[in-house]
């Protein structure tokens, strides 16, 4: 879940428990580090305190015995006082010469693996360097680990007889059983606090946010067609008042916009319905002018077939004039027009007599089938062709020499398709996503709503239109609707 999805409590709540545990980590981490410290100098002056105890014993050694005081004479000096002084301070010692060989050691019995005879030579290097002649190893085997200090042992005159090796383990059973005492209890602590955080973040987080949901409630009850009360809350925040204060004002301001909003609503409403009503009444006058053009231009008293060409204008004109008719009627019912009349009817005749007004000798016409029955309104048939075929006209204009538009009614799966084919200047592809919007238009006139109005019929039948197009070549718009 991404936190911006949260709700402000659930942030309040998750904030305080993520405190704790940091809280908790670091202090442990922290006791963790210093305990480790303490035993690391713990072990560091443990070391230095018993080597100097048996430097002690050792000079006092030396100084009572009765052999040379020789680096030579050490073993013998020593063969017997090096067990107790090792006994005494619970620590192994080894007595080297000042070359690194080994002279003596506390250990009773050992092995060439489990002791070194020699010095390493950087570490005779290291102690001879040194101001204290002081050198401390430290290094770790099978999980412990291990120091180990050489140091010069000087006689009377202060001249160095030997190097005096002291192996040390360092054991931190103790320490670390400290440490574990410790964290455990920490733990419980921390588990209270824990539980107790719990407590506070669910109370605090709840408190906070009661005063927000109660103002976003009456947020989100807020509309701007009636009239919406004011948040009356009584001690609370400074912050909260602000936002409540600010809340109140806007109440009162949205109040005046309402006003005003609505008067414009209606005007704009009224502008629209003009606008579509003088669409839909110039779509049946056009093909009633160019029928009424047609007919003066090829009207001929002499012709034999006068009286049934005029019956044909007749007919063409009285239908156009029944669709200003049908829009007149449903002008007071705005978001139906024009009302809707279903009818059994043959496509392909009335696709056919909607091309009739066309007097372009470039459209043709094909049906599949001479008879294709499907339920429609018969002036929103004529509408979807006339208007598809107008807009093939307008995309063919005077750019192309060889002017084609066909219009093809055929049926496939219950499904009546009126295909209408042009090779005009085709839809460029940054308006391809716009072509159906009302009142967007690529061309100096007209409303725009004449593609808009052919998906809203089509789609009331529950059809569909979609086209494909290539700039420059032509468009093909392909209407389906069902047969029944």
């Amino acid at each position: 879940m991404k936190l911006k999805k949260l709700s402000l409590r659930v942030r309040i709540f998750f904030a305080m428990i993520l405190l704790v545990l940091i809280a908790s980590v670091l202090i442990a981490a922290v006791t963790i580090y210093q305990y480790n410290e303490e035993a690391r100098d713990y072990h560091e002056e443990r070391l230095q305190r018993k080597e100097k105890a048996i430097i002690s014993d050792i000079n006092y050694v030396i100084k009572e015995t009765t052999y040379p005081v020789e680096t030579e004479k050490i073993p013998l000096i020593f063969k017997e006082e090096i067990y107790r002084i090792a006994e005494i301070h619970s620590l192994r010692i080894n007595l080297y010469d000042l070359d690194g060989t080994l002279m003596i050691t506390s250990k009773a019995s050992f092995s060439n693996d489990s002791i070194y005879q020699c010095i390493d030579t950087d570490v005779i290097n290291a102690l001879a360097n040194t101001a204290e002649r002081r050198y401390v190893i430290k290094n770790s085997r099978n999980g412990e680990i291990f120091q180990s200090s050489y140091k010069y042992i000087y006689d009377a005159r202060s001249k160095p007889l030997a190097i005096l090796n002291l192996p040390y383990l360092e054991n931190d059973d103790f320490l670390n059983k400290e440490l574990n005492e410790f964290l455990e209890r920490l733990g419980y602590a921390y588990l209270f606090m824990m539980l107790l955080a719990i407590v506070l973040a669910l109370l605090l987080s709840k408190y906070i946010t009661s005063t927000l949901k109660t103002i976003a409630d009456k947020i989100n009850q807020t509309r701007l067609e009636k009239r919406n009360k004011k948040i009356d809350i009584g001690s609370s925040s400074e912050e909260i008042s602000t936002l409540v204060n600010s809340y109140n004002s806007m109440i009162d301001e949205l109040e005046e916009s309402a006003v005003k909003l609505a008067t414009s609503e209606r005007e704009q409403a009224w502008r629209e319905m003009a606008k579509q009503v003088a669409h839909e009444i110039k779509n049946p006058l056009t093909p009633m002018r160019l029928s009424i053009q047609s007919f003066q231009r090829k009207f001929d008293p002499e012709d034999e077939n006068i009286h049934q060409k005029l019956d044909e204008y007749t007919k063409t004109l009285i239908q156009q004039i029944d669709t200003m008719s049908s829009i007149a009627a449903a002008f007071s019912n705005f978001a139906k027009m024009p009302a809707q009349q279903n009818e059994s009817l043959n496509v392909t005749n009335i696709v056919k007599l909607a091309l009739d007004i066309f007097s372009e000798d470039y459209i043709s016409f094909v049906s599949e089938d001479h008879e294709v029955q499907a339920n429609f309104d018969r002036t929103q048939l004529i509408r979807v062709v006339t208007n598809l075929v107008k807009n093939s006209i307008q995309a063919i204009g005077h750019q192309t020499e060889s002017p084609k538009i066909e219009v093809r009614v055929s049926v496939h799966d219950d499904m009546v398709k009126i295909k209408v084919n042009d090779n005009g200047s085709g839809i460029s592809e940054e308006n391809e996503d716009k072509i159906f919007e009302p009142k967007f238009t690529t061309k100096t006139s007209g409303m725009g709503l004449g593609l808009a109005m052919v998906k809203n019929i089509v789609e009331t039948y529950k059809g569909s239109i979609t086209f494909t197009s290539q700039e420059g070549q032509g468009t093909t718009f392909i209407v389906t609707f069902p047969k029944l």
